[in-house]
């Protein structure tokens, strides 16, 4: 099913879940995406689950009751960890044990750098899980193009709920999307972006090395945002207003956890529109200036 979006894409599931009397929905903790708000507008309680550094904690989940989870396994968001190989095969098992459907956001599985793309977990379970994804972030966010591969049993429903909602994407993006597919050039501005992103990733391991030694910096195998963990102590919430006040946007990692806590300290530091070569040499009238 073709839709506007990734966001589209699980609001339509998550009604179509919710109207089958799946009414409770688990999200992983942290977590972006307005997950509380789509469940409330789908009539449904969102369950936060935490993550570790191996991705999803399964026996939590699996102690929430829940039989519905929304998960990024591939690069998980905000934190960057990859879904380790024994939670995934966990995660299958329960979602066969329960009767459950897992919601993969195949989020940044296109650009990754330590190793090849991993692989989703739809392939391995299609019958319980629902795959989507979006070129928002490979093409551009203009582009309101994505997509949902579900087990048959509930494509019809999907279908019906998005045709209810706006009669189908737009069709003149889809054929030049699928032009720009089918001609291998899809395939070529990845392989160029990947190299692209690469470069600013680096910049941004070099000028934290540089500046600030003392901060550990994780989850840039793959994306374009880094987590920074700041020394015991520090106070995220003051570090984000210190920088804002000298024209730097910083997130504290507290915005997408759950109870909104900012213990341990962090920050999310996205590097994905910023040039590698751009570096700010002065500030001028409270804006930076900037020199290539």
């Amino acid at each position: 099913m073709i839709c506007n979006g990734y966001t589209q894409g699980l609001n339509l599931v998550l009604r179509v879940l919710a109207r089958d009397g799946l009414r409770r929905f688990a999200f992983e903790d942290p977590a972006m995406g307005g997950y509380p708000t789509s469940a409330a507008r789908a009539g449904a309680e969102a369950v936060p689950v935490p993550v570790d550094a191996r991705g999803i904690d399964v026996d939590a989940l699996a102690a929430t009751g829940v039989r519905v989870v929304v998960l990024t396994p591939a690069h998980q968001a905000p934190t960057g960890v990859v879904l380790a190989p024994e939670r995934r095969h966990a995660l299958l098992g329960w979602a066969a044990e329960r009767d459950a459907i897992i919601v993969e956001d195949d989020y940044d599985a296109e650009f990754r750098y330590d190793r090849e793309p991993v692989g989703a977990l739809q392939g391995l379970a299609p019958d319980r899980v629902v795959a989507t994804s979006s070129v928002s972030k490979t093409v551009g966010p203009a582009l309101r193009l994505g997509w949902i591969v579900c087990p048959p049993r509930l494509a019809a429903a999907i279908g019906e709920e998005k045709q209810a909602e706006d009669h189908g994407s737009p069709g003149i993006d889809q054929l030049a999307l699928a032009t720009l597919i089918e001609s291998g050039r899809y395939d070529r501005h990845l392989r160029r972006m990947r190299g692209v992103y690469a470069g600013r990733r680096r910049a941004l391991v070099d000028a934290l090395a540089r500046h600030a030694p003392a901060v550990e910096l994780t989850g840039l195998a793959a994306g374009f945002h880094a987590v920074v963990r700041l020394p015991d102590g520090a106070d995220e919430d003051a570090v984000v207003a210190a920088a804002a006040e000298r024209s730097v946007g910083l997130v504290g990692m507290s915005r997408y956890r759950a109870d909104g806590e900012a213990v341990p300290p962090m920050l999310v530091l996205g590097f994905g529109n910023v040039p590698e070569s751009l570096k700010i040499v002065s500030c001028v009238f409270g804006r930076p200036r900037y020199d290539r």
